[in-house]
């Protein structure tokens, strides 16, 4: 493999938009394209380590975290805690990186504007939604948050909202965690077929994982989520969950966090490279070598040191070749298997 080219890879899920909204809201941009410090993304290392493009999360902490992040967190942000207040700040930071990115970012809302972006070495930003708190219940402004450029949506992240409940409990636990979807939240399905969003699968408790499956007429997606069978957290997938991802001809991005890879699920620095490969594999086994990509949850997890950040990435792919993942497989896993499912998902 060309260190000095590294294999290109497209993301399924980072949460860059919360580092910056907390860290670096004076000038998001100018800090993104210089380079940031801590965190897993910048522009810089997303070049070395060959980051084309992904879903960027806009996330709305809850209450506990934002009070552990006031000390560190910008002025701007110490006391907000408005859930629309903080999804259109971070929708307005990633509309800064494309307008302040010189050509280098695009905002993308098709399949072609990202194999433009691919095409041209452009950064391919796609807008996805963790946890879907500030819409109102009647969905008014998910029409408007289509128009700033939003194609992929997770209704739930680890807590309860007017659509539902989000997958709780220790490790090691059961997805199945407590009450499935409202009547917003079946609603809020039905919606998102109809505009062609992506609905993200990995912050669902089992209930409202199979409420989805039963509702939905899309490709079933778990944008960072990994197998059960190997990591026993209530977030990783089941292989009933699986098989029914694979029955939809669907994709499970798989997470680089310790926490979700590791047998024994701690969140330790010195888990090995090849644990993510392992679930690779075993997610292949289970949907397929064209339903697997990488759903890193960069700046949301603790990955393995020996990855680092997205510069790292190169490290990752070398693990694969090893492993008996070939060129073209491995080209399918980076970034071919994700423009596959967008396009069947939005078109």
């Amino acid at each position: 493999m060309n260190a000095d080219k590294p294999q290109r890879f497209f993301d399924g899920h980072n949460d860059l938009l919360l580092n910056l909204w907390l860290h670096h809201g004076a000038n998001p941009a100018e800090a993104f394209f210089a380079g940031l410090a801590p965190g897993h993304l910048d522009y810089p290392r997303m070049g070395r380590g060959g980051f084309a493009g992904g879903l960027f999360a806009v996330f709305v902490p809850p209450a506990a975290y934002l009070a552990q992040m006031r000390k560190r967190a910008s002025a701007a942000v110490a006391t907000q805690s408005d859930p629309l207040a903080i999804t259109t700040a971070q929708i307005a930071i990633l509309h800064q990186l494309a307008q302040g990115s010189a050509g280098r970012a695009r905002l993308c809302g098709s399949t072609d504007e990202i194999e433009y972006c691919l095409r041209h070495n452009v950064l391919a930003m796609v807008l996805h939604i963790e946890g879907a708190q500030a819409l109102d219940p009647d969905l008014l402004l998910l029409d408007q948050f289509y128009q700033q450029g939003l194609r992929s949506i997770g209704p739930f992240w680890n807590e309860q909202n007017q659509f539902g409940a989000g997958v709780t409990g220790d490790f090691p636990g059961s997805p199945d965690s407590g009450p499935g979807m409202t009547p917003a939240g079946k609603a809020l399905i039905h919606a998102c077929n109809q505009k062609k969003i992506l609905i993200d699968l990995s912050h669902m408790n089992e209930k409202a994982f199979w409420q989805t499956a039963e509702l939905s007429d899309a490709p079933l997606v778990a944008t960072h989520s990994n197998a059960h069978a190997l990591c026993p957290q209530p977030r990783n997938l089941t292989d009933g969950q699986l098989a029914a991802i694979a029955a939809s001809d669907g994709l499970v991005g798989v997470n680089f966090g310790t926490a979700f890879v590791r047998a024994d699920g701690k969140r330790e620095g010195d888990t090995p490279i090849t644990d993510i490969v392992t679930h690779l594999c075993y997610l292949m086994d289970r949907v397929g070598e064209d339903r697997v990509g990488f759903g890193s949850d960069f700046d949301g997890v603790n990955v393995p040191n020996a990855l680092g950040d997205v510069a790292g990435m190169p490290l990752l792919l070398e693990a694969m070749a090893r492993a008996g993942i070939n060129d073209a497989l491995r080209e399918k896993l980076a970034w071919r298997n994700w423009l596959r499912v967008l396009k069947r998902t939005w078109s």
